[in-house]
C-alpha cells in the first residue's frame, strides 16, 4: 500500500503530523514513504545533529524512531483520533556515525485506546548501512476533542 492507497484523512493526519512540527523540520527530518502502518524517514546527517564526541546524539536517535512511529500510527486511525506518545524505550546498539539516519517504522499492535509501533535506525555511509537503534514505542490514541 502506498500513500495514493490511503484516506484522505490518513493523508490529511500525515501531513498534519510530519509537517506541522516546526522541531522536526529543524532537525531535517523527511518523509520518504508511508503506507498503512509503516512509515520511513531520513535525516542527512550534519555537524549539527552530533554529540561531543563526534557520533549522532542519542536525541537525535530518539527523535526519528519517535516521530517515525507516531506517523506509522496515524495511517490507522480514524478521523476524529490523534496518536499521541505516551511510553517509548530506545536501545542505542552502536555509535552512529555517517551520512544519513533512515528510520523504518512498522506498526506491532493497532488499538482503539494504544498502538504499539517499532521503530528501526540505521545510520548510511558509503552505500553500507547499520542497525544503530531500535524503540519500542507506545501511542495513545486519543479524541481530538480531548487535546
Amino acid at each position: 500500500m502506498t500513500m495514493s492507497d490511503l484516506s484522505q484523512h490518513a493523508k490529511d493526519e500525515i501531513a498534519r503530523v510530519f509537517h506541522g512540527a516546526p522541531f522536526v523540520a529543524d532537525i531535517g527530518m523527511e518523509l520518504v514513504s508511508i503506507g498503512a502502518g509503516e512509515c520511513e524517514t531520513v535525516i542527512r546527517l550534519e555537524p549539527r545533529h552530533m554529540q561531543q564526541d563526534g557520533v549522532v546524539h542519542a536525541g537525535v536517535h530518539a527523535t526519528i524512531a519517535d516521530h517515525t512511529a507516531g506517523t506509522a500510527a496515524v495511517t490507522l486511525i480514524g478521523a476524529h483520533e490523534m496518536a499521541l506518545s505516551a511510553e517509548f524505550k530506545i536501545n542505542l546498539l552502536r555509535a552512529a556515525k555517517g551520512e544519513l539516519l533512515r528510520c523504518r517504522a512498522k506498526v506491532l499492535k493497532p488499538g482503539k485506546q494504544l498502538s504499539v509501533v517499532e521503530s528501526e535506525v540505521y545510520c548510511e555511509n558509503g552505500g553500507d548501512s547499520k542497525l544503530v537503534s531500535k524503540a519500542t514505542v507506545t501511542l495513545a490514541i486519543l479524541s481530538k476533542d480531548r487535546r
